[in-house]
């Protein structure tokens, strides 16, 4: 039996008819890679459009939900999870606080600091979205089964470990 071909495919073969002295399989592997974010970044938008989010709201109020009860984050361990410059961070912060999905309280624990805490409009919607997004990308990989799946997360982390510099929250999507 076959295995079909896809667009990859025809690239490299393309690709070793004129260059036959390089080894092409990191095209293999990296550009199904890179084909495959541009269809999860369409389902994210997608799946974030439909809860009235922008990628960028998503990420702050994913961390905020993810946090658990009662839903709040210091600006800088937002920072943290973000990976996004302070000035970005306090604009988001007020873009989502003008919006009423999130709202900016005292630390009890030091009254010259500040937490963000998540609405109860900015649960409904993050937690609208990230039911959709898990329905979107269970789409994306209906075509392997879950030891399949659990085996290309397997090589995935593997891969992705030396690129992380930061450790990463294990509430992280």
């Amino acid at each position: 039996m076959s295995i079909p071909s896809d667009e990859v495919d025809r690239i490299v073969g393309a690709w070793g008819v004129q260059r036959p002295d390089l080894d092409f399989s990191p095209l293999e592997v990296l550009s199904r890679v890179d084909r495959l974010s541009r269809h999860l970044d369409r389902a994210r938008r997608e799946a974030f459009q439909r809860s009235e989010l922008e990628p960028w709201e998503w990420d702050v109020l994913s961390a905020l939900r993810r946090a658990g009860e009662p839903f709040q984050l210091s600006p800088k361990q937002l920072l943290t999870q973000t990976l996004v410059s302070s000035g970005t961070m306090t604009n988001r912060i007020d873009r989502l606080v003008g919006r009423r999905l999130v709202r900016r309280e005292a630390d009890p624990a030091d009254g010259r600091s500040v937490l963000v805490t998540l609405t109860d409009d900015g649960r409904t919607r993050v937690d609208a979205a990230i039911t959709r997004l898990v329905d979107a990308e269970a789409l994306l990989l209906e075509a392997l089964s879950r030891t399949d799946r659990d085996r290309l997360a397997a090589l995935l982390r593997k891969l992705s470990l030396g690129f992380d510099v930061a450790p990463v929250s294990p509430h992280a999507p």
